[in-house]
């Protein structure tokens, strides 16, 4: 698990030096995860994470990349990408 920590340390303090990295925290076990919607007027709250094929998020970075190529390079990067998989969310800047 150490090594595990390690290799994040080191992959925040790149991402921080290259001046990419904006904002990121780890997640808490997915119990404590819900998700909430709204049908017809009517709220639902359902514990768990909202995808049951993601059945748990360990967390997320906010990074400024100018484009996909840097984003895939930097997700290869990822210690996460070791044992998982790393998804990407391109940010829909709406101003």
């Amino acid at each position: 698990m150490q090594q595990v920590i390690d290799a994040f340390a080191s992959y925040l303090e790149e991402l921080k030096a290259a001046g990419a990295f904006h904002d990121g925290d780890p997640c808490q076990p997915s119990a404590a995860a819900f998700s909430v919607s709204v049908r017809d007027g009517q709220a639902k709250t359902t514990n768990g994470p909202m995808h049951s094929a993601s059945p748990w998020l360990n967390g997320y970075f906010v990074l400024d990349c100018k484009d996909r190529t840097e984003a895939e390079a930097w997700a290869k990067k990822n210690p996460a990408a070791w044992a998982g998989t790393v998804e990407v969310h391109p940010i829909l800047k709406l101003s």
